[in-house]
């Protein structure tokens, strides 16, 4: 093809070629643009129903475990203080056996010693009057097993204090029984 148009011309129709060329390439890019934030824009309202739907879900679930978990919490907790309450009745029943032991080794002699010791039954056991306690022991002499007696009438946390009278036939090498309330 041979172009007879002067060479000003010619760069005049080169010039509005490539104006045309870069006018369509910007309208195709700006469409591209505008699409791609048309689907953009899609994505973010899609996610965003998404997120709040799991957040409604989330918080349905959680308002659920609370109540489940507060209300088998309750019951837990009920469960325990009513075992702690009867470990409670239970230890304010018992008797201070080690008090009881001080008190009954202050009270014996040197020389002497004990060889059994029974500290309430049941049967005989009595809250307002005090545990029943049963001793069995051994005394050199008489003199210290009246002394003992002695020592158990003066501690103040014995009462009803019962020596046999078998007690006091032998002057030495005495195998004593004693029975007494301790409050």
């Amino acid at each position: 093809m041979i172009n007879l148009l002067p060479q000003e011309n010619q760069k005049e129709l080169l010039q509005g070629y490539y104006w045309k060329l870069v006018m369509i390439l910007g309208l195709v890019f700006l469409c591209f643009l505008v699409c791609f934030l048309l689907i953009l824009l899609s994505v973010k309202i899609s996610v965003d129903g998404e997120a709040s739907v799991q957040k409604i879900l989330f918080l349905q679930r959680e308002s659920d475990f609370n109540k489940s978990n507060g209300q088998a919490l309750h019951g837990e907790i009920e469960s325990i203080n009513a075992k702690l309450s009867k470990i409670e009745s239970f230890y304010q029943g018992q008797v201070d056996f080690v008090d009881i032991l001080e008190k009954i080794s202050e009270c014996l002699p040197s020389g002497s010693y004990l060889t059994s010791i029974s500290v309430g039954s049941d049967s005989l056991t009595d809250e307002k009057q005090g545990t029943l306690v049963s001793i069995f022991g051994f005394c050199p002499t008489r003199e210290k097993l009246l002394l003992f007696k002695e020592n158990l009438e003066n501690e103040e946390s014995f009462t009803e204090i019962n020596f046999p009278s078998f007690n006091w036939v032998k002057p030495e090498n005495i195998n004593f029984s004693v029975t007494f309330r301790a409050k």
